[in-house]
């Protein structure tokens, strides 16, 4: 019996990665606007790691975090996930 295709795996978690991703920035900005209980930066940032697009989005649609050096990875990850997607598509 044949397996999911790997293309369909990586599409998988990619749309899940980065779904997470931004809307984790979204509640943090809402959290913020409230003065309420916030998401940890770690977790933020871990999420920006999986799901580089999501966290970008986010943070330039709600002008979130944009103005934190530790924010300035995710474009960073953003070209890392980028170049190993494209690795793993070449040589599979």
């Amino acid at each position: 019996m044949p397996g999911i295709p790997l293309s369909t795996v990586i599409a998988a978690f990619f749309i899940a990665a980065n779904g997470t991703a931004f809307f984790l920035f979204l509640s943090d900005k809402r959290r913020a606007r409230r003065d309420s209980w916030r998401i940890s930066e770690g977790t933020l940032l871990f999420s920006a790691a999986l799901g580089p697009f999501g966290s970008f989005a986010a943070m330039h649609l709600f002008h979130h975090k944009t103005k934190k050096g530790k924010f300035l990875l995710v474009p960073v990850f953003l070209a890392l996930q980028i170049a190993l997607t494209g690795l793993i598509l070449f040589f599979r």
